[in-house]
């Protein structure tokens, strides 16, 4: 569904934010876009969305060249930024306006999240609303939408950790096989159980882009009572619950991914993982 080849971008073209850059998304999965602030993230969505132009570079999303703006396309991508505006408007009165630029809007699933996100839908003006309720609304609109491809970048910041819970059940409840999902954060843990595949960000390049079952099959994850040595692990840090180890999974162990030990791993190890993923 997404193909970038070879891109270069920067905000200054003496000071190049990716050089050569190429990452292949496709649809039926729901994708983590993880990376420390600074990293590019946002960057990389608005190029793939069509909001920035590479110089250098292809990139083609469902068949389109981004930087075309074709209103086909446009109509089939949502992007919900971290920074929300919403105007001087009912939330009924946002909906009517915003909704026919989709097609494939549907009404009655918006209601429905909004009232699992617990929304009143009255005469309630948007910017009355608190930010954590924006960003719901925001959310609710967004996957009512039923665009092919659906950009959500840090929806998780300004939800409290039971609007978090339920973020994650609703995106898995409403993921179609068509779609292709991509959400960005720097919060790893906040996606945890919900993406199927992680691509990683780092000084302004792809590092990693795996499925969870390739990274399973490539790592080990581990608890180990505080009083166990993690031995030959390629990361290891300790908690309340415990030591929590990251090996080279040599004899093909099933074992459950831990994003955030995994990403923890990763910036502490980043040479190991690069042999370990380019094979």
């Amino acid at each position: 569904m997404i193909d970038i080849q070879n891109i270069s971008f920067g905000y200054r073209t003496q000071n190049e934010l990716f050089q050569d850059l190429s990452l292949q998304l496709g649809a039926g999965h729901i994708h983590g876009l993880l990376g420390k602030n600074g990293a590019g993230k946002t960057t990389l969505l608005k190029l793939i969305s069509g909001a920035l132009f590479p110089y250098h570079g292809f990139i083609s999303t469902f068949g389109y060249t981004p930087s075309k703006r074709n209103p086909l396309m446009l109509q089939d991508i949502y992007f919900l930024p971290e920074e929300i505006y919403l105007p001087d408007l009912t939330i009924q009165g946002f909906v009517k306006v915003y909704a026919p630029f989709y097609p494939r809007f549907d009404y009655q699933e918006f209601d429905s999240l909004s009232q699992e996100f617990e929304i009143p839908l009255k005469t309630q003006k948007l910017h009355t609303l608190s930010h954590g309720q924006k960003k719901k609304i925001q959310i609710a609109f967004s996957l009512a939408t039923n665009t092919r491809l659906l950009i959500m970048d840090e929806p998780t910041n300004g939800l409290d950790i039971p609007a978090k819970s339920q973020f994650r059940r609703i995106v898995a409840n409403s993921f179609q096989e068509d779609r292709c999902v991509i959400i960005s954060t720097h919060q790893v843990r906040d996606l945890h159980s919900l993406i199927d595949h992680i691509t990683v960000l780092d000084e302004h390049n792809i590092i990693m882009s795996h499925g969870v079952d390739e990274i399973t099959k490539r790592l080990l994850f581990k608890w180990l009572d505080v009083t166990e040595t993690p031995k030959n692990a390629l990361y290891s840090e300790e908690s309340l619950k415990g030591i929590a180890a990251v090996f080279e999974n040599t004899q093909q162990i099933d074992s459950k991914l831990d994003i955030e030990i995994m990403f923890n791993a990763l910036f502490a190890n980043k040479e190991k993982f690069k042999e370990l993923f380019s094979k």
